[in-house]
């Protein structure tokens, strides 16, 4: 018997709120190297429960506006910017329940970091180089202008887990494999 949903191809989209999207749109497209696809919005119901029952958002909710953004060989992204009808929760940490990272692969990790050093973008830490199934990899996590983390990664010439193993994870380089 099969398992999971039926037909799953993979992520087709990762979606994301934030305070100010022509702040996003620059880094994102400017910074990062997406590219704007389209917009859609504002989006309102003001006399119903749509909001609530479709997003799990308050009412009276207003989605000002939406961007969708494609970034390489990866998943696009949904970026909102709401009216929140009730207080904004702050963003959760990592450890927190919701907690979440975005983590970019690129090919050389030293001219990537330094592209973001050039940008002023906020680097977390120094990088890291990944021990036991991970050994290989290189990573660094950053900010974005309005506080979420990512992750830029790069092991070119695989990890360790890789070599026996059956089913090995997606890889943005090659992505049909």
């Amino acid at each position: 018997m099969a398992h999971g949903i039926p037909g799953l191809r993979g992520t087709e989209h990762i979606g994301f709120t934030v305070p100010d999207l022509d702040e996003a749109e620059r880094f994102l497209v400017d910074v990062i190297g997406c590219e704007l696809v389209y917009s859609l919005g504002p989006f309102a119901h003001p006399d119903d429960e749509w909001m609530l029952e479709h997003l799990g958002v308050h009412p009276r909710t207003v989605m000002r506006e939406l961007r969708f953004f494609r970034c390489g060989h990866g998943p696009n992204f949904e970026v909102f910017q709401y009216e929140p009808a009730n207080e904004a929760a702050p963003e959760p940490r990592n450890s927190d329940i919701g907690g979440h990272h975005l983590a970019f692969y690129v090919d050389d990790f030293d001219a990537a970091l330094e592209h973001l050093w050039e940008h002023g973008v906020e680097i977390m830490g120094e990088p890291t180089s990944s021990s036991s199934w991970s050994t290989g990899q290189r990573w660094v996590y950053f900010r974005s202008p309005w506080g979420m983390q990512f992750e830029l990664l790069s092991y070119p010439d695989g990890k360790a887990y890789e070599k026996d193993a059956a089913t090995k994870l997606w890889h943005p380089a090659h992505p049909a494999e």
